[in-house]
């Protein structure tokens, strides 16, 4: 039943079955713990030219202002 409420219940159930009760509270708490300080954040240059880029090829209009 996969897709329904009754099915959604039913899978939770199980989870917690398996997993204990804190199964969820356990997959909640793991949210931002993960470092996120990759990507952009780490070399602002390389942030300036990728917008840059996009604004470029950007099939948006000049503003109006």
């Amino acid at each position: 039943m996969a897709g329904t409420k009754l099915g959604g219940a039913k899978a939770a159930a199980t989870n917690k079955k398996k997993y204990g009760k804190d199964f969820y509270a356990r997959i909640g708490s793991m949210g931002g713990k993960n470092g996120h300080t990759g990507g952009f954040y780490a070399n602002r240059e390389l942030a300036r030219m990728a917008g840059a880029k996009g604004g470029r090829i950007s099939r948006r209009g000049k503003s109006s202002k």
